[in-house]
């Protein structure tokens, strides 16, 4: 919706034009600039894209600097406490909460496609048996495009649509597969009697030789976790299974790309960084030492969990977190674990320090999610493997809006050239 108009100034030339300001549901407004480069002949400038819209969109709102984080408009407060990751799903694949009958049948077609093709398991055989997880992941959901041509047309509405079913019933099914390789235990076929967290936990850790019986509160755990992690806006990997996917490339290999772009340890890796960091500070009489070396510049120890690049106030999806994070361990039976015991300290300490409350570095989402995946027992590797699994329902949602959107355009970013000038070429005898 355009409402004013941006008036742009050229000095060198004194030419004058005005550039539309949209106005979204929420949020701030835009400049169009897209004649920019037609009219005046200049690009914007905006490393890391931290003050560019690249789309438009409708599945979710973040206000940073209020802490607010809208799915479809709903509340992440009011969906972790009342909702689940299947209804979630549904919510940010179509738009509204569904209907009793609209989930079960949602359920029903994501249950129907929680197999994967015999072939395709044998891939993994293929893989080093220490091969990390996410390199296993990506390389398989590529590989899928081989195995269901015949239902790629993105163009087709239905094919669309049954991509969507796939990649989301199978992608819990690849991700255990690919922890079974590396531990050297067999395969697990899914249950469909189970729900999608719980078929996931028994896929992860049953084994044939004796019965599994899943635990309630760590599915639940998992379902919240998984509503948490569903989308996040135009972050690192949906920017790149979007810009993937406007090139008409193949839905699987668009959420392939998703995938190795969640693995960078800023971006989907953080939960494990987390751990990593803990067990480096080791106590609690260390943390005044780490917190010295957070502040000297010139060290190189960094505080991960806390901060985010979007969220200026405190991370509203951590306070949920925090408090299941509490359930868990006291449900195992492993309240006493001195990473949390560390990880509150920590948080106690740092939320006091003049330091990191002038920075507003709150604790963010990751800061606890690493330790509720290590008291459920999956190992450190499969953190962002976990990660993947939730986020694929945002990647799939907002692939299915930009293809569908009639405007759509192959994303090509463009940049400020500072290399060397035109010079011609000096033969090999010459250059001394």
């Amino acid at each position: 919706m355009t409402e004013k108009k941006f008036e742009l100034v050229d000095r060198a030339t004194g030419k004058k034009s005005e550039l539309p300001v949209r106005s979204g549901t929420l949020g701030p407004a835009v400049v169009d600039i897209s004649n920019l480069y037609k009219e005046h002949g200049v690009f914007t400038y905006d490393p890391g894209f931290v003050a560019t819209a690249s789309t438009e969109s409708k599945i979710t709102y973040i206000d940073g600097d209020a802490g607010i984080l809208l799915y479809r408009g709903y509340p992440i407060e009011q969906l972790a406490e009342k909702s689940t990751f299947m209804e979630v799903a549904y919510l940010l694949l179509h738009g509204e909460l569904p209907t009793r009958k609209q989930l079960d049948e949602f359920t029903s077609n994501i249950r129907y496609h929680t197999m994967i093709n015999e072939t395709l398991l044998r891939f993994f055989n293929g893989f080093h048996h220490n091969a990390h997880p996410m390199a296993m992941v990506s390389a398989v959901v590529a590989s899928m495009s081989a195995f269901y041509h015949d239902t790629m047309d993105i163009h087709n509405p239905r094919h669309r649509e049954i991509f969507a079913h796939r990649i989301i019933a199978k992608i819990p099914t690849i991700a255990a597969a690919a922890h079974k390789h590396s531990v050297g235990q067999p395969f697990v076929y899914p249950r469909n009697d189970l729900d999608y967290c719980s078929n996931m936990l028994h896929m992860f850790f049953a084994v044939p030789c004796e019965p599994y019986q899943v635990d309630p509160i760590a599915a639940k755990a998992l379902d919240l976790l998984f509503i948490l992690h569903a989308d996040h806006e135009q972050n690192a990997s949906t920017s790149t299974v979007r810009l993937a996917g406007s090139t008409g490339a193949n839905p699987y290999a668009a959420i392939s790309a998703g995938v190795s772009a969640l693995w960078g340890p800023a971006h989907g890796g953080a939960n494990e960084a987390v751990l990593n960091m803990l067990e480096q500070i080791g106590t609690v009489d260390n943390i005044p030492k780490y917190l010295a070396m957070v502040k000297d510049k010139s060290s190189h120890f960094r505080l991960m969990g806390f901060g985010h690049r979007v969220y200026k106030n405190f991370d509203p999806r951590a306070k949920i977190i925090r408090e299941m994070c509490h359930k868990v361990l006291a449900r195992l039976g492993r309240s006493d674990n001195p990473l949390f015991e560390l990880a509150l300290r920590l948080e106690e300490i740092a939320l006091k320090d003049e330091y990191f409350i002038s920075r507003k570095l709150y604790p963010n989402v990751d800061f606890y999610s690493g330790i509720i995946y290590s008291a459920i027992g999956i190992p450190r590797s499969m953190f962002t493997v976990m990660f993947a699994i939730a986020r694929t329902v945002g990647w799939v949602a907002h692939w299915q809006e930009m293809i569908s959107d009639p405007t759509m355009r192959i994303g090509r970013p463009r940049q400020l050239y500072t290399g060397p000038a035109r010079r011609d070429y000096v033969d090999l005898s010459k250059r001394g």
